[in-house]
Parts: structure tokens; C-alpha cells; sequence
């Protein structure tokens, strides 16, 4: 790929989704975008980024920004961020509070927000709550893969047998010889999906938030971007309330009100 077309395509990824694409890229995006050239039957990377360029409907730049971005994701992927999320609610459940809010800022093909709705299933048991987890990202297709919620058996190595037992239902094979299982009706209706543009502040979301989960996707933005989002997510959380960034992520740097925790957790101070 030559060097001002590659340039074009990282100025695209920007302008769309605020993610930053550096030189080292370079090879990665090429062979990914040969991927949508043969789909397309594109015979070069111009023909495609006019294709991006035209393409009014957007279903196109979310072929894109799929294939150009890497939606690793797994359940209980960094455990130790659900077990201080179960410790932060557990007061709130025992001093009576019966409304619990989480946003899942990234939630990709669902493994993240599905963990979190396992989590506090357990927490809440049979008490009367009212509990909703909203779960975002910028990708449709990742999303419709989330509202499905089929995992193959492989998939739930991470998750507990009692709570594959008790949340996931076996399902005839699509393909291949390794089981499929999907997660069952009663916790997917504590799930709300949409799509949100992190990188386009102000969020339509009112909040407040009991707890926002933001991982492993800040690394993906430039300063000015985090900023932004650092922002929306400080508006949104209530105070008292925390926030998950990934393991490898931090807000140094970032103008914030937010407290560390422990690292790559943080707390809005009660009061602000």
C-alpha cells in the first residue's frame, strides 16, 4: 500500500471513530483491507477508500472500522475488575438501594457486558432489583453478534460451570463439532444495546451510572479523544460511583476529577 493512500485511510479511521493508526500500522491495515477487497471485488485500496468516501449509509465504514480495529474480548477477561465491582455494590444492596445502573462503554461481541450481567445476577439472586447494564460500541455488527449472545463451547473456558448450567442453554451445532450455547432469555433482558460513537461527545445518555466499564479501547485514541471521553464518563457516573479502564490503560495525564483506586480503577469523590 502506498504511503499517502495509507495516510488517507488513517485519516478516515479518525475523522469516523477518533483511532489513531501509526506507521507501524501500515502492514496490518493493508492486509486487513485486502480482506474487504476481495469481498467487494475491489482490484485496489483507491477503489475502496471511494467506496468509503460514497458510502452515505455507513454500513461500509463499519466494515472498516471492524477490520481495521481488534475486538479481542473474552468473559471475566481482567477478573479482578468484577470482583471490586461486586465489592463497591454489595453496601449499596445491604443499605436497601434497588435500582443498579452499568454501562459497558465497549461492549463488542458481548463476552464483557454478559460477564457483568452474570456477576450481578449472583450478587442480586432473588431480591426485588431493578438492575439494567447498558451496552455500547461503535461497530453494528459486533453489536447484532451481542444481541445474539451464541458462544461457542470454547468461548465459556473462562465462565464457571454452575454459571453456564445456570445462564446458558445448549443449542444445536451451526457447523463444525463444538457445541454452541446461548445465554438465556431472563438475563438477556437486563441487557439494552446500542450503537455510540465514543469519539463524538456529548453521549445521549442521562446517567447517572452505578459503575462504568471503559476497557481496553482507550489505547486506540489520541490525547484530545480520551479527554473527551474521561469527560463524558466523569458526567456520567454517579458520585461515589467507579470507573474500569484496562489493565494497560491509565488517565495520567488527563484532566479529571476521578480518584485511583487501585490502578486502572477510579472513583468519582462523593459531593462532586
Amino acid at each position: 500500500m502506498r504511503p499517502n493512500v495509507f495516510r488517507a485511510f488513517c485519516d478516515l479511521a479518525y475523522e469516523q471513530a477518533g483511532i489513531r493508526l501509526g506507521d507501524e500500522k501500515l502492514a496490518l491495515v493493508s492486509a486487513r483491507i485486502g480482506k474487504r477487497l476481495r469481498a467487494l471485488n475491489l482490484t485496489d485500496e483507491t477503489q475502496y477508500l471511494e467506496v468509503l468516501r460514497q458510502d452515505k449509509g455507513g454500513e461500509e465504514l463499519v466494515e472498516f472500522l471492524d477490520v481495521i480495529s481488534t475486538n479481542f474480548t473474552s468473559f471475566f477477561r481482567e477478573p479482578a475488575h468484577f470482583d471490586r465491582l461486586i465489592a463497591d455494590l454489595t453496601p449499596a444492596l445491604e443499605r436497601g438501594q434497588t435500582s443498579f445502573r452499568i454501562w459497558c462503554a465497549a461492549s463488542s461481541s458481548g463476552e464483557e457486558p454478559y460477564t457483568i450481567a452474570l456477576v450481578l445476577a449472583e450478587l442480586f439472586g432473588s431480591r426485588n432489583v431493578d438492575w439494567r447494564v447498558l451496552c455500547t460500541d461503535i461497530s453494528t455488527k459486533v453489536l447484532a453478534m451481542a444481541k445474539r449472545a451464541r458462544y461457542r463451547e470454547q468461548q465459556l473456558k473462562t465462565v464457571r460451570k454452575d454459571l453456564v448450567s445456570k445462564y446458558f442453554r445448549k443449542v444445536r451445532k451451526d457447523d463444525g463439532d463444538e457445541d454452541q450455547y446461548d445465554v438465556t432469555p431472563e438475563l438477556k433482558a437486563h441487557l439494552t444495546f446500542a450503537r455510540l460513537n465514543l469519539a463524538q461527545p456529548p453521549y445521549p445518555m442521562r446517567g447517572p451510572f452505578d459503575a462504568v466499564l471503559c476497557r481496553n479501547v482507550m489505547i486506540y485514541f489520541d490525547a484530545p479523544i480520551r479527554q473527551g471521553l474521561v469527560h463524558e464518563m466523569e458526567r456520567l457516573v454517579k458520585p461515589g460511583g467507579l470507573v474500569f479502564v484496562g489493565h494497560a490503560e491509565t488517565l495520567s495525564g488527563l484532566k479529571t476529577s476521578l480518584d485511583v483506586v487501585v490502578p486502572s480503577v477510579y472513583r468519582r469523590p462523593e459531593g462532586s
